[in-house]
């Protein structure tokens, strides 16, 4: 068990810099040494944020590494993988991907065939905002801004599946969320092939989260087709319009907006695109009847019943309307979240049948949703939200240290120990919480 982290907010902040310190390769840091040993780039948005607070120049190599790994087409894949590390120190490694066939993949470099959740502009504007000067957070900027603008051209001409303004994940890997309940509908449409061993299996009605062959069967269609967007739109078999993607999609097109600005390029195609993708996230994914964001499986063309915390994603949107948002609070500080968590948010509904209080994306709760629900309820003047949401992911570090997820009723860290995400973002809501008081 990871020792309790008593003291001040001096010595909070100097343990979370052990920890990202200790998982630095020299060009990009481990998501997890001891469990993930290669760049996650949806780790690595997070990561620069703290990174921004404790070491700038990390920060920005933190990025450009990651982005070594973009194709040519604009694809981010999410993950990048460490050639120092062995094939098989991760599975599924890049023996599953195979990027090296693929035409538009970079040389060199070994990386997965998914995209992340697209928070990269986001980070990269935050790393801006606490440049040391003007001039050299510009100059980053610079550096930086094609690769971003190209991204999100391969999101939205390679990803908008449903052609209505959305972006649509094609495995649950792309969510950010791996095994939330949300994908168990979708998921147990997939039909798997035979196996020699069992040929007659009878599936189970719904996957459990832990069917791990349905996600290597998937990464294995998308391997096959090349990737291809033809395929993805019209064949592929698991395409989802989450909200939180599509929220860190939006958030990240209004923070490309201020982007362009500021390096001098045109910043209205972006503020366009903007506006298109929040009329569709509240036409597509808003169910006025729970009054609350759902998943949208396009391939069976109905809303996902599960509600989560990507739910709440939507409060990244700062032109979110007035009555949403009180209904996303109301929902959050309910029963069924909030209020019956003593460390809130957990990643699944208390109440809905699929909740685990164990299970990674099936219920605990994670430093990483609680910043993005802390940030998007600053975008709403919600402070009583955000306190909350400060108070609970201090009170988990303190008594589980940086854990990579932990137990909504008591605090309890699982998974990986010395979380680099975790100690990041614990950076950058102190850094923050300094810069309010300062004011």
């Amino acid at each position: 068990m990871s020792p309790r982290l008593t003291g001040d907010e001096t010595a909070l902040w100097q343990a979370a810099a052990r920890v990202l310190d200790a998982s630095w390769t020299g060009t990009a840091t481990a998501a997890s040494p001891a469990l993930y040993p290669h760049q996650w780039s949806w780790d690595a948005a997070f990561i620069s944020m703290g990174l921004a607070r404790h070491h700038r120049a990390r920060a920005e190599t933190e990025l450009l590494s990651l982005f070594r790994g973009q194709w040519a087409d604009g694809m981010l894949p999410h993950i990048v993988f460490d050639t120092a590390h062995a094939r098989q120190a991760f599975f599924p490694g890049p023996e599953l991907w195979r990027s090296e066939r693929h035409p538009t993949a970079p040389n060199g470099v070994h990386t997965s065939g998914l995209t992340p959740p697209p928070l990269h502009a986001l980070a990269a504007l935050r790393l801006h905002e606490c440049a040391p000067s003007v001039d050299q957070g510009r100059a980053f900027l610079e550096r930086l801004y094609p690769l971003l603008a190209a991204q999100h051209h391969y999101l939205a001409h390679a990803r908008d599946l449903g052609g209505g303004g959305l972006i649509a994940i094609c495995h649950p890997w792309e969510s950010g969320q791996d095994n939330s309940p949300a994908w168990d509908r979708p998921l147990s449409a997939l039909r798997l092939p035979p196996t020699a061993y069992a040929p007659a299996h009878i599936p189970r009605t719904l996957p459990t989260g832990e069917d791990h062959d349905r996600y290597v069967r998937l990464a294995a269609l998308m391997r096959e087709a090349r990737y291809r967007p033809g395929y993805l739109r019209d064949e592929h078999p698991f395409a989802v319009e989450d909200p939180l993607v599509n929220a860190t999609y939006l958030a990240s097109t209004h923070a490309l907006a201020e982007i362009a600005a500021i390096v001098g390029a045109d910043p209205a195609p972006h503020r366009a695109h903007a506006e298109h993708v929040h009329t569709a996230l509240l036409d597509r994914l808003w169910d006025r009847e729970t009054c609350c964001f759902r998943a949208r499986d396009l391939r069976a063309g109905n809303l996902l019943p599960v509600v989560t915390a990507a739910s709440f994603g939507p409060l990244l949107d700062p032109d979110l309307p007035a009555p949403l948002v009180r209904d996303l609070v109301d929902l959050l500080l309910s029963a069924r979240f909030a209020g019956a968590a003593g460390y809130p948010v957990p990643t699944c509904d208390i109440q809905a049948p699929a909740f685990d209080r164990g299970g990674y994306w099936r219920g605990p709760t994670w430093i990483s949703t609680n910043w993005l629900l802390w940030y998007g309820s600053l975008n709403h003047d919600l402070p009583v939200i955000a306190d909350l949401l400060y108070g609970a992911t201090m009170r988990l570090v303190r008594q589980s240290g940086f854990r990579e997820f932990f137990d909504p009723f008591d605090g309890t860290g699982r998974g990986g120990h010395d979380h680099s995400w975790s100690a990041a973002l614990v950076l950058d809501l102190l850094a923050a919480r300094r810069a309010t008081q300062a004011a």
